[in-house]
Formats: structure tokens, sequence, C-alpha cells
């Protein structure tokens, strides 16, 4: 902090910094607004200081403000839309770009910059942000003195590398001498206070100190009406059948709900989120661990309520990510687990498959109810690729679910989520519900050539596109590829995929049964068994769609489809690489992995 410009003494600044190192955006958010009440009321007869005259000064000429994004999911881009569309009612000037089509040599020309980014996978930016992540933390980036910047970072905690992608553009303007005028806020899943926290102290940094316009609260009030994340519809269980077969050693079951009189529309590949409740089992295991009685009560972000209730509803319990575990030892001081802290790889193998109980059982600790809630996650809805299309289901939406279970130190796990459905809903049952919007997975509108790549239950989207253009009567060639475990028990919609193919709405169709033979044959052995014909189809213009596990499939894919280009096409890997950053660049490669 410059001493020149600094009013504060010593102990002051001390003192203020001592409060404000901890807290989190949405208390800064309320401190400002708080500090702005103080200083009109010491000042007499409306006068003004010379700092407000002069920031009064400032804001004589029209706000700029830059937003960029970059995203796989399409959330980021939604984001900065509602960026956008607030700082209108600002009276700011925006610019909203994508990463892909933005020159991240003019970052030094900017006077203010938001940056919304996702991170991908392991702590890689995705797709869009690429280019500009590898131009901002290389050497070559030019100098930022004069922007005045903030960053939002999307990610989810069960990653390692949580908001990686966001961190590192955000230390890189940093270095590049730019200022930040709101702190990095890094969102997990649940993104949408601290978003929003985030949105109202940028605007009030950059902005004239100004009410919400009535408009605003207008619309505010309409959209709080809406069936959205904050405001899920209840929808109606109307049917559920297991489709794999009596054979198969994985239970995947076709659910279908009502969504009559909600008003809530989707497109073949949007995802349906599911807010959903823990496994009775665990909840009670972990009740009796611990000591508690289920009516207990604690309190949480929305008010008070039982430990029962919330370790049922509200509380992440079936799994572990890297900030329980701190959370776990900051309040416990167990040195095992400050043992496991401090090796990545020990660290690695303990979060996966283990849950609440476990930590619980592994590292005992007198704990209270209140203390035990204010260190675990908050229970993110769960998402699921539709397997619909709303042209040819109206006021429904059909849902592919794959039930997690495995065993582990002698006891049955399950998925929080995947189990709910599965095993705890009947038809007649009604399930909270919303439409999370994925522009980052279309059909073309064109009708262009398909080639749609899945295993297991990323068929989904697979059906609800193949739907939609039945419905709508758009022809246009596609070919799946398809694997599982076993052709007679694992064949997801089978009859559906060979009534596609008479009808000559599915060109061809190859699939891979690994365990149906000695040797294991995956998806990305059948993409070479046909590279020719796969590099001719993305040559005439076809759009590559790739969905399922992001850990195996779609790294394996992802290299076979770098390796068709290259060798078909007969170029070297770099410019394959250009080849597919190109189709991505042309959402001609899109894909939905999780």
């Amino acid at each position: 902090m410059n001493s020149k410009t600094n009013p504060l003494t010593e102990s002051q600044l001390a003192a203020l910094e001592q409060v404000t190192r901890e807290l989190t955006t949405e208390q800064i958010l309320w401190l400002s607004g708080y500090l702005e009440g103080r200083l009109a009321a010491i000042q007499p007869n409306g006068k003004q200081t010379t700092a407000v005259s002069a920031m009064a000064d400032r804001t004589e000429t029209k706000t700029k403000l830059t937003i960029l994004f970059g995203t796989d999911t399409g959330r980021s881009e939604a984001l900065a839309a509602k960026l956008a569309e607030k700082a209108g009612k600002h009276n700011i000037e925006v610019h909203v770009n994508s990463m892909y089509d933005y020159n991240p040599r003019k970052l030094k020309e900017e006077k203010n910059l938001a940056v919304i980014v996702s991170t991908h996978g392991e702590g890689e930016p995705p797709a869009m942000a690429e280019d500009f992540h590898n131009f901002v933390t290389n050497k070559r980036a030019s100098r930022m003195e004069n922007v005045s910047y903030s960053v939002l970072a999307l990610g989810d905690k069960t990653y390692k590398h949580f908001c990686q992608t966001g961190k590192d553009i955000d230390s890189a303007f940093t270095r590049l001498g730019a200022l930040c005028i709101t702190p990095l806020v890094n969102c997990d899943v649940n993104y949408e206070d601290d978003t929003e926290a985030w949105m109202n102290l940028l605007l009030k940094n950059i902005a004239p100190a100004e009410g919400t316009s009535t408009n605003e609260r207008d619309v505010s009030t309409k959209v709080a009406t809406e069936y959205s994340k904050q405001n899920p519809f209840m929808a109606t269980v109307l049917d559920k059948v297991r489709i794999t077969g009596r054979d198969s050693d994985k239970e995947v079951f076709h659910l279908e709900l009502s969504l009559e009189d909600s008003g809530l529309t989707y497109e073949p590949g949007d995802a349906a989120g599911i807010f959903t409740q823990n496994p009775v089992v665990l909840v009670e295991q972990v009740i009796q661990k611990s000591g508690f009685t289920p009516s207990q009560t604690i309190n949480l972000r929305t008010g008070e309520i039982t430990i029962g209730e919330a370790l049922s509803h509200h509380l992440e319990i079936t799994l572990l990510t890297r900030e329980v575990v701190q959370n776990y030892y900051t309040k416990t001081g167990i040195e095992e687990v400050g043992k496991l802290l401090g090796d990545e790889s020990l660290l690695d193998d303990y979060l996966y498959g283990n849950d609440l109980f476990d930590l619980l059982e592994d590292f005992p600790f007198e704990w209270k109810a209140q203390d035990l809630a204010d260190i675990l996650r908050q229970l993110p809805p769960r998402l699921y690729s539709i397997s619909s299309s709303q042209e040819n289901v109206g006021e429904e939406v059909h849902l592919t679910v794959s039930v997690v279970q495995y065993q582990r130190k002698n006891r049955h796990r399950n998925g929080a989520c995947s189990s709910f459905l599965s095993h705890c809903l009947e038809p007649g049952d009604k399930v909270p519900v919303y439409i999370e919007k994925n522009p980052s997975f279309r059909l073309p509108a064109n009708g262009s050539p398909i080639i749609m790549v899945g295993a297991g239950t990323g068929i989904a989207p697979y059906r609800a596109f193949m739907q939609h253009r039945e419905s709508l009567g758009i022809d246009g060639d596609s070919w799946l590829f398809f694997g599982d475990r076993r052709f007679y028990s694992d064949f997801l919609y089978q009859l559906e995929w060979q009534k596609h193919l008479d009808s000559k709405q599915l060109k061809r169709m190859d699939v891979a049964f690994s365990r149906d033979q000695k040797e294991k044959v995956y998806i990305q052995h059948k993409l070479l068994e046909h590279r020719k014909e796969v590099f001719q189809w993305l040559e005439l213009g076809a759009h590559f769609y790739l969905c399922g596990d992001r850990k195996n499939l779609a790294k394996d894919v992802n290299k076979t489809l770098l390796e068709i280009i290259r060798t078909e096409g007969g170029i070297s890997e770099e410019q394959a690489e250009k080849y597919v950053k190109q189709l991505k660049r042309e959402k001609r490669f899109q894909s939905d992995v999780y």
C-alpha cells in the first residue's frame, strides 16, 4: 500500500488487515456497503470528501468493462451474460468475448477486465481458454499496469487442482502489473451465492455508487417465481425401468419425469439437475459414530435445522474433498491427518472411495454437531445428461442413471444420487429438478453429419439427438460408436438403435463390448478400425461428439482422434493438434465428460 495515500496509522492498518484477512466475499461486500453508509453519515449537508469528488469526476465518462469467458459446459458463458446484464443497469459500457474470439495482445489496452473461466479435468484450461492461458502465463505477455481486473474461477472441489485455470490467470495478471480491484473468487459446484457476491462487489468497485434500479428489482422478483436451481420443480416420477440385463454387473435405470405445468424447457445436450438425499444407512452410521442424537439442532446458511436433516439433505457425506480433510485437521490437530495432507499420493488414495464415516472412524475425535457441520461441504445437486428430446416427449424429461455401488472396508457403499433415484423412488414419487443448459453440446442446426462417441450412460444425449432429428424431420447422416461391457446385458436402448438403423435415421453403428472376448475391445479400437471413413466424414464437415468418462474414455478417444487425423491426413503431430483445435473452435468437436 502506498504510504503517501494511506491516511491510516500503523496500528489502524494492522487492525484492518487482521479483521479483513479471513473475510469471505459476501462479508467483504457487506462491509463495503456498511462503510459507504458510514461515509454518508459523517458528511453534513451532502458535502463530499475530496476522494468522493474525485471519484465522481472519474465517472463523468461512461465506465467500460470487458468480460472474457472460457468454458466447456457453457456455465462461464451464462455467467458472463448475467454480469453484462447487471453492468448495463449500472450504465456501464460492456463488451463480452469468448477467449476463442479475443486477441490477448489487446489486454494491455483494457481499462476494466472481468474474467470468468472454468477448469477442465485436473487443472487444465478448457479448450476455449487454452491459447489465452498459454499467452498470459508465457513471457510474451505484455505489461498491464493500466488494467484493473478481477477473476471468477469455476471448479469442483473433488478435483485435486481446484479452479487452477482461474488461479493461473489471476497470478499472471498480478505478475504483469495489473490492479486486482476485486479478489479472486474460487467457486465450487454450488456457485450461485459466490458469483452473485463477486458480481455485485466488482460492479460497486468500478461503477458510480447508485442504488439498484426499479427495473432490476422487478426482474429479480419475476425470476424468483420461475423454476430454477434456486427454486427447483417437484417433478413426478412417471416410470422407472432397469435397462441392463439380469446377468449384468451394473444397474442402469431409465427414468421418466413429468414437467407438466413447470414451464421448464430444454434442448438435446442439456442436463437435468437433481437435488438428492444421502443414503439412510450412511447417515445413521455417521450420527451413531459421532454420538449425536438426530434431533440436535445446528445452524446452516439456510437457518436452524436438525443434524439428522442436515446430514440427510444438506451436507456432502458420501465423498471427501481435500478441503474437508484440511478442515478436519484444522479443527482436530490430529497428527496423522496432517501427515496425510503432506503426502499427495497418500491423500489421493485416501480420497478415492472413502466417505465421512471412514474419516470419523480412522481419525476419532469428540465432535460437537455444529463443529462437524461447519467443516463439511454443502451437498450439491447431481447433473444427468438428458436422454430425451422435448420435441418428442413433450412435458417430460428422461434420464439414464447408472447406480454407483461398491464394497470397501467391509461396508457396502452407494452413490448419493444414483442410489436415491434408482432404489428409493417409485412412480408417483416426486423429486426436485431443474434444467442445466449446456450450449457447448448442441446438434448442428443445418443437419450436418454427426459422429457420436459414447460409453455406458454416455449414450444418453445421443438418444435425445436422434429423437430430435426424427421428430423435426431433419435429414443428416449420423454414426454411433458405443461401448460397454457385454452385448447381451449392457447394450443400452438396443431396440431403439436398431429401429433408427432400419429407418435410415442412423446411417452407421459400431459397437465395442470389452468383455465379450479374450482380448478387450474398446471404442478407440473401433475408431481406428474405421479411421479412413472417420477422417472422410470430418473432411466433409461432420461434427464429432464425445460423452462419458473423463479419466479414461476422453483421454483415449482424444489420443485416437489425433492419430487418425495425423495418419489419414498425412500431417505432423503438431498439425493434427491444430486440426483438432480448429474443430473445437468451429464447435465441430464437442464433449460432455464427467
